[in-house]
């Protein structure tokens, strides 16, 4: 890319200078650490392409999807990391998915739930997270179960004495190994794309820049990397689009 072109592409990413990045905290695949100190795939991805357009990346950490959405479209965050929704993609653009996640269900161990179809029945109560990917996805998609959204979809459930908990399977399966009273609810009922996204108000070449960019960098063995060296399962690196 020519240095005119580049600065134009930094000029309208990044406005302020600096590359502001919304990041996920509340998320422990893509995102770790404190405010202070975020670290993670997302964080990673975030420094290579501030690096790409010669700018500092300064980073906006949130404990929800839903914060981190808010941000980006009020116009406080340049990128974000979040998983493609309609409900996202009228104020976001969105790249190809970088990573897959599964939502997945946790029961109390006695239930008659048994698959995801299960789950959608009357008189089922599934806590989630708000405005997560999961409370989205299952707001779009559930005929007759009801979606109960907290804080924290599993403290929603405990406290609620729901049906059903809807969560990340990395967390939720370790809120389960610590409960020997619940268990998952195989298999997934939904694969969480995550992608990178800025507004729509961003220029076309912008937006290709940043689609062709995370695809090398998925294509690579880049996002692969970085999930290994936060301790996550390098296999969750999205497959490469022909």
């Amino acid at each position: 890319m020519e240095i005119t072109d580049l600065a134009a592409l930094a000029r309208d990413l990044a406005p302020a200078g600096a590359l502001r990045a919304s990041v996920n905290l509340g998320n422990p695949v893509l995102a770790q650490g404190t405010p202070d100190a975020p670290r993670g795939v997302t964080v990673d991805l975030a420094g290579e392409i501030a690096r790409r357009i010669r700018l500092p990346v300064e980073f906006l950490c949130f404990d929800a999807a839903r914060k981190s959405y808010e941000a980006m479209a009020a116009g406080r965050a340049d990128l974000c990391f979040l998983a493609v929704e309609p409900a996202r993609e009228a104020e976001i653009a969105f790249t190809a998915p970088y990573v897959h996640i599964e939502g997945m269900y946790a029961v109390p161990a006695e239930s008659t739930l048994r698959t995801p179809e299960d789950v959608d029945h009357e008189g089922v109560r599934i806590g989630v997270k708000q405005g997560s990917a999961y409370d989205l996805y299952l707001t779009r998609t559930l005929r007759h179960a009801t979606v109960v959204r907290g804080a924290e979809g599993v403290d929603v459930f405990h406290a609620g004495e729901l049906e059903a908990a809807a969560g990340i399977r990395q967390p939720l399966t370790a809120h389960v190994a610590e409960r020997p009273g619940l268990r998952l609810v195989e298999p997934a009922f939904m694969t969480i794309r995550q992608a990178v996204g800025t507004t729509r108000t961003r220029r076309p070449e912008t937006v290709r820049f940043l689609s062709e960019t995370v695809a090398h960098l998925t294509a690579s063995g880049f996002v692969a990397r970085a999930l290994s060296r936060s301790g996550q399962n390098p296999s969750l690196a999205a497959p490469t689009e022909p």
